[in-house]
């Protein structure tokens, strides 16, 4: 299966944040991927009206035949058959798919931001775009697409429950979860790398080091934040994870790739203590 591919055109409302809603709102891959990736390029800050508020999104626009399940209902496979393979770089992809959403959703949904703020998250937003293409691909080459097998859909669980807040969302989004993508994906590259598949493990790669810089500015703005109101970093991120993850962050933590990405040795060290 494909997906019909989209022109780079102009969007059909002006404003800045109703341009990146529509782009959340979109349910076809590849024109939700070129809206992010247009965005990006054509910002058109100037055009930002902070006045009006942010909509509630309870999910955002994704393909009709993909399954959301619970998560205790996803099988795991091997990764040395093919289909193990696909079913592992079907679920990266809707992890990639669902980063798309929430860089869009942290440009769109926290008004009176700076340019650079919604720059960064438009960059980021283009790069999870990059790498749906590149899985998306993958997937076709591979007898396969997006929407196949069943996926979960915790990541934007999160975003509804950092909706109110910047400073929770920076923590909690790429702080946690996307982070937690630092500390697995290397493991995944060496299994692929051992099975045969060089393809999927280069795209891993390419993901993982994209992704310390995407963890590095919710780092940044996780900090901006802090300092804007006068918070400890270190003692309002460990209060912000007991009030949303009960406290809880699984190790083994990456500790080389997470100091890259903003968290500094006393964090670590914390971390590695629960």
């Amino acid at each position: 299966m494909s997906y019909r591919a989209a022109p780079l055109d102009t969007f059909p409302v002006s404003n800045f944040f109703e341009r990146v809603l529509d782009a959340i709102l979109e349910s076809d891959p590849q024109e939700k991927c070129s809206r992010a990736q247009q965005l990006f390029s054509h910002p058109d800050l100037q055009e930002a009206n902070h006045s009006a508020a942010a909509r509630s999104i309870s999910a955002p626009g994704h393909p009709e035949e993909l399954e959301l399940v619970s998560p205790k209902h996803l099988k795991r496979r091997s990764m040395n058959s093919q289909t193990g393979r696909n079913i592992l770089m079907h679920a990266i992809a809707h992890i990639e798919f669902n980063a798309i959403n929430l860089a869009l959703d942290a440009a769109y949904r926290f008004r009176n931001q700076s340019d650079a703020y919604y720059q960064d998250w438009l960059s980021v937003a283009a790069d999870e775009a990059r790498h749906f293409l590149m899985i998306d691909a993958y997937l076709v080459i591979n007898h396969s697409y997006y929407g196949e097998y069943p996926v979960h859909n915790g990541l934007w669980e999160m975003a509804v429950d950092t909706d109110h807040d910047v400073l929770a969302r920076m923590a909690l989004v790429p702080r946690v979860l996307e982070a937690r993508g630092l500390d697995v994906t290397p493991s995944m590259i060496e299994k692929l790398t051992h099975a045969g598949d060089q393809a999927a493990a280069d795209i891993l790669l390419t993901i993982y080091e994209d992704e310390i810089g995407h963890v590095g500015i919710g780092s940044k703005w996780f900090l901006y934040h802090c300092k804007e109101r006068g918070l400890e970093p270190r003692s309002t991120f460990r209060e912000l994870v007991a009030t949303h993850l009960h406290g809880e962050l699984r190790g083994p933590f990456n500790e080389e790739a997470r100091l890259l990405a903003g968290f500094d040795a006393e964090e670590l060290a914390a971390l590695d203590a629960n």
